[in-house]
């Protein structure tokens, strides 16, 4: 993993869950990650609390969360282990769970929504 963003080490979660906006918050980090605003990392690994796997985490310079709904999933395994997230809701841009379509257009509105 390469540092990015200017000297800051950004890392970025996506809830990545089994809804539509949860595809679409997996995407929109992918994306994310693509355009040099961070690095995309494991969730699952945090979830788990792999020894290993959270010592990035403890020293990235911003972690970021993007959640397809309000229940947080994704703030909330960060906030289990210790880290304070700066939280994305796709929800909350306009994006409705079980009724957004997922295409490069939606991805990439959501993107330039969350302005990270």
């Amino acid at each position: 993993m390469s540092n990015c963003c200017e000297g800051k080490k950004v890392l970025i979660f996506a809830c990545s869950g089994a809804a539509d906006t949860g595809a679409l918050s997996d995407n929109v980090a992918r994306k994310l990650a693509s355009d040099g605003k961070g690095n995309m990392y494991c969730m699952a690994a945090v979830g788990a609390n792999i020894p290993d796997k959270l010592a990035p985490v403890k020293t990235a310079t911003e972690i970021v969360t993007i959640d397809g709904c309000s229940t947080f999933c994704a703030k909330k395994i960060l906030e289990n282990a210790g880290f304070k997230p700066k939280s994305y809701n796709l929800e909350e841009y306009g994006f409705k769970k079980g009724k957004t379509k997922i295409s490069n257009a939606t991805i990439d509105e959501a993107a330039k929504k969350l302005q990270l």
